[in-house]
């Protein structure tokens, strides 16, 4: 039963180690889409127009209400119906289906949009009003208070966050699993049900899901510490 997790032809071994691998990118991906997504939301529920912070509003309450395999679902078949239609436009005949990494980096990359949005909000909240009130008062720019106060308090508040939304969003990548993309969860029901060994491969599944929640906080947890750090020497 061992041997089937080998890394020889008649193993699974490296199969579940590329699956893993597939599942930590497309949650990379996803953060870094809802990173800039969950930037301008936060900075529109900031602003003084009322619109701006309506429309900020309905982002989040939309994204952090609808469940996740949905809007899979909406990106999945919605984008590849809208791909094969405007294929059609130009002679391709048949279904285009759209890329499983694609649509799982978008969709869980807007979810995660609303999540990162209110940790930034939360975060710029955290700043210290008088620190932006001394930077406009010495004539700092707008770019370069960005650059020099906002941004990097905004990320030390934001990190624990960021940190919990990472975690969700890498559990979340299971869901994925249903447009064909091979990751973690993907491969670990299609070595079962080739082996007929359930209990070894979700077992195994689940013990490389905890390997990377489990570097992910260590991650986390060392870039908290070393911004306390500059921090207390600053």
């Amino acid at each position: 039963m061992i041997n089937l997790l080998g890394f020889d032809t008649s193993g699974w071994g490296a199969v579940m180690l590329m699956a893993a691998l597939m599942t930590l990118l497309v949650t990379l991906a996803a953060l870094l889409v809802g990173a800039v997504l969950g930037t301008l939301v936060a900075a529109a529920k900031l602003h003084e127009s009322l619109v701006l912070r309506l429309l900020g509003d309905l982002y989040t309450t939309v994204f952090r209400g609808v469940p996740e395999l949905l809007i899979i679902y909406l990106f999945f078949y919605g984008g590849s119906a809208l791909v094969s239609s405007v294929g059609g436009l130009f002679g391709v005949e048949g279904f285009i289906s759209m890329p499983a990494f694609l649509v799982g980096a978008l969709a869980l990359g807007i979810v995660s949009g609303a999540y990162q949005a209110e940790v930034y909000r939360g975060a710029f909240q955290a700043v210290s009003r008088s620190e932006l009130e001394a930077a406009k008062a010495i004539g700092m720019p707008v770019f370069m208070r960005l650059r020099r106060v906002i941004v990097p308090q905004v990320l030390r508040f934001a990190l624990p966050g960021l940190g919990g939304v990472w975690q969700i969003s890498l559990k979340d990548s299971a869901l994925i699993s249903v447009t064909g993309l091979v990751e973690l969860m993907r491969a670990s029901r299609v070595a079962a049900a080739s082996t007929s060994q359930y209990v070894l491969f979700f077992l195994t599944g689940c013990a490389l899901y905890l390997v990377l929640t489990g570097l992910s906080g260590l991650v986390f947890s060392g870039a908290e510490r070393r911004v306390g750090r500059t921090l207390r020497r600053g």
